[in-house]
């Protein structure tokens, strides 16, 4: 209220000036010219009261502005020119949504809005996936492939028994006769070149690293009893690298042994990788001693429906990121791993590519 009264005494000054301003033209005038002194003297007064009055507009409307500025207010000018460019704006959103709805095809805003809606499809689906790993349920998409599965093999128990009916093969038969045939074949051929060489199989060589694992097994057997592994052979076709296998409780326990024992001493990991057999998932872990020059693999046997063993970060941080990528790609979860992500690709990901029966989420589905 104080301000309007301010501006209201500012006008009434500026306007007393202007009159004062014009008298004294006015009077100026007069003693110079002596023709038509009343015509001219109007004028000017009503011209010079025009020029006081948009003088004080002017100053009314800068020191308007001025205050608006200050507290954080728009003018009456400024609010007009906003609403009138949001009209326009939503009018031409308006104009291109009827466009796209008479073409067939979506908008921006429409295609974001889709693309949000699927990301959070994809991401409570991980969830609800996740969820069911951790309380041992199976998710409804894992529900789904079951059945899925069931009815594939539905349809092909009925059409095997119409295949027999009927005296002819199905194709999957036909398939196993081929492979056996052509197996058949590849043995004769080779018994052929035995037969050919001499007559006489020769026999396999005992492996150069048989000692070796031979210790191994002992050094175990003496200091964690002889239940610890599962079985331990020489692996032939991995440049015949001594391969213990332990059970799912006495991983950790082993791999343990391994490093710190004095006469084994593996205190180096090089590899670690997960691998899906169908019926069950595996870790392979293959560690180096420096100090005997030596190597071995130790792996271990897992459920596949709940694919959970010790993470061996504690023992060799190597491990971490191996880890991760296991977790990644087959969905095996290492208990005890400092920070168990996804690496390539992110937590909103579906499923786990390395697993034998991985199909990509359709996101439009």
């Amino acid at each position: 209220m104080s301000e309007e009264k301010d501006l209201q005494q500012r006008k009434k000054e500026a306007a007393e000036r202007a009159k004062q301003l014009a008298k004294e033209r006015l009077a100026a005038k007069q003693a110079t010219e002596q023709t038509e002194p009343t015509l001219e003297s109007e004028d000017d007064l009503a011209l010079a009261k025009k020029k006081a009055a948009a003088a004080a507009k002017a100053k009314a409307a800068a020191l308007a502005k001025q205050k608006a500025a200050e507290s954080g207010e728009l003018s009456e000018e400024e609010l007009a020119k906003k609403k009138a460019a949001a009209a326009a704006k939503a009018k031409a959103a308006a104009l291109a949504k009827q466009k796209a709805a008479e073409s067939g095809e979506l908008s921006e805003e429409e295609l974001a809005k889709k693309k949000a809606a699927a990301a959070a499809k994809a991401k409570a689906a991980a969830l609800a996936k996740q969820k069911a790993a951790e309380s041992g349920e199976l998710s409804e998409e894992e529900l789904a492939k079951k059945k899925a599965a069931a009815a594939k093999a539905k349809a092909a128990a009925l059409a095997k028994q119409k295949a027999a009916e009927s005296g002819e093969l199905s194709e999957e038969e036909l398939a196993k006769k081929k492979a056996a045939a052509a197996a058949k074949a590849k043995a004769a051929a080779l018994a052929k070149a035995k037969g050919a060489d001499g007559g006489e199989e020769k026999e396999e060589k005992p492996s150069p690293n048989q000692p070796y694992l031979d210790k191994y097994v002992k050094v175990i057997e003496e200091h964690l009893g002889k239940d610890v592994l599962e079985n331990a052979y020489i692996n032939r076709l991995s440049k015949d690298v001594p391969t213990l296998v332990a059970k799912k409780d006495t991983y950790y326990k082993v791999a343990e042994f391994l490093k710190y024992n004095e006469q084994l001493s593996f205190d180096y990991l090089s590899e670690l990788h997960g691998t899906d057999f169908q019926t069950h998932m595996e870790v392979y872990v293959h560690l180096y001693s420096y100090k005997n020059r030596q190597s071995v693999a130790l792996k271990v046997k897992i459920d596949r429906d709940h694919p959970v063993i010790d993470s061996l970060v504690p023992l060799w941080p190597g491990a971490n990121w191996p880890e991760c990528e296991a977790y990644d790609l087959l969905g095996i979860r290492f208990e005890g791993h400092p920070q168990l992500i996804r690496i390539f690709l992110g937590e909103n990901w579906v499923g786990y590519p390395l697993r034998k029966d991985y199909e990509p989420y359709d996101m439009e589905g």
